[in-house]
């Protein structure tokens, strides 16, 4: 580190007034989602539920259990449950070595360490080996103000271009639920991005039947004006700000996507071939995510209708408390709601 880097490094950022910032428990914090009902730990319910059902499914952690919803798991089922400390590589090593002898391990932390810290053991000793291992992750993009060390804004990037990794990024309690399932039944490795603790309902407001299918995206608001590819909590903001902008007269479709790898290109293309401004949005980087993965699906075809994005500039955020953050970054209703005007 030379004495530049390391003066930078301790430089006092001042992007968010001071004024302005809002005190937050961001680590453990659920993500607001006001008016809509909330579902606790949709994930260690439904892994309780299948484990009963399929003793081959185990769950590990690298000490985040009460952090990743997986101490519900713990409780009911302790002799399958595997505490491996502090060590991500040692717990991914571990779920590898599980997967070659028949179990199907669920394995939990959070997505900054998966990506960043564990890479290379999931490309190794997962992905090449193409074994049934889910790795399900809390804490993606921007769901915790404490900052770079801890804000997972490039774990789609990372992980998309990684042979045999399905990736998911579900909106809800309703996905996060049903995907546990989609994930057990599917023969290989799957990267799942994870919300936790109160887990808002969303999708079934507005689509009754909806039903979580691997690598299938589905309409969830039809709309002639606009077209919203999202997945991640952003289907729920997309759907969000669709009220707002009706009440301007603009009509906003929202195709929710849940599944990031494979991508649904088919749906993809047929709405995206309608004439309507085509945003992507997603709690993601803007570089490596779904958008760029959406544009080189319509740029393979030669469908070109507008196409904006919204997500997460390409450089490192500031800490703080999520509202803040979710606004000065765009990610907030009001800031998606206020970009897709600009944009008609």
């Amino acid at each position: 580190m030379t004495r530049a880097s390391m003066s930078r490094k301790y430089e006092r950022r001042a992007t968010i007034a001071p004024e302005n910032r809002i005190a937050t428990s961001a680590m453990i914090a659920s993500l607001a989602a006001e008016g809509y009902d909330t579902e606790p730990a949709p994930f260690g319910h439904a892994l309780v539920e299948l484990a009963n059902e399929r003793p081959e499914i185990v769950g590990l952690t690298a000490d985040l259990a009460k952090y990743t919803d997986l101490h519900i798991f713990a409780e009911a089922m302790p002799d399958r449950f595997y505490q491996m400390g502090m060590a991500e590589q040692v717990m991914i090593s571990a779920a590898a070595g599980l997967a070659r002898e028949g179990f199907v391990p669920f394995a939990t932390t959070y997505a900054v360490f998966a990506s960043r810290r564990a890479y290379d053991f999931i490309a190794m000793a997962i992905a090449e080996e193409n074994l049934p291992v889910k790795i399900c992750c809390a804490l993606p993009g921007l769901t915790t103000g404490y900052g770079p060390s801890h804000q997972a804004t490039e774990d789609l990037a990372i992980f998309r271009g990684l042979p045999n990794m399905t990736i998911i990024d579900p909106c809800d309690a309703v996905d996060i639920r049903q995907s546990v399932r989609a994930m057990a039944d599917h023969d290989g490795p799957v990267y799942s991005r994870l919300l936790r603790g109160k887990v808002p309902a969303v999708l079934t407001r507005y689509k009754p039947e909806y039903t979580f299918e691997l690598g299938r995206a589905q309409v969830i608001r039809e709309g002639k004006d606009v077209l919203v590819v999202s997945s991640g909590f952003m289907t729920m903001r997309a759907l969000d700000a669709a009220e707002v902008l009706a009440q301007d007269g603009i009509d906003v479709a929202v195709l929710h996507s849940p599944t990031i790898k494979p991508l649904d290109t088919e749906t993809i293309l047929e709405q995206a071939g309608k004439g309507r401004l085509l945003v992507t949005a997603e709690n993601h980087t803007i570089v490596g995510g779904l958008g760029e993965a959406v544009a080189a699906v319509l740029l393979r075809a030669g469908v070109t209708p507008t196409f904006c994005q919204i997500a997460l500039p390409d450089e490192f955020l500031e800490a703080g408390a999520l509202p803040t953050l979710h606004d000065l970054y765009g990610i907030s209703v009001e800031k998606v709601a206020e970009q897709i005007r600009s944009w008609i």
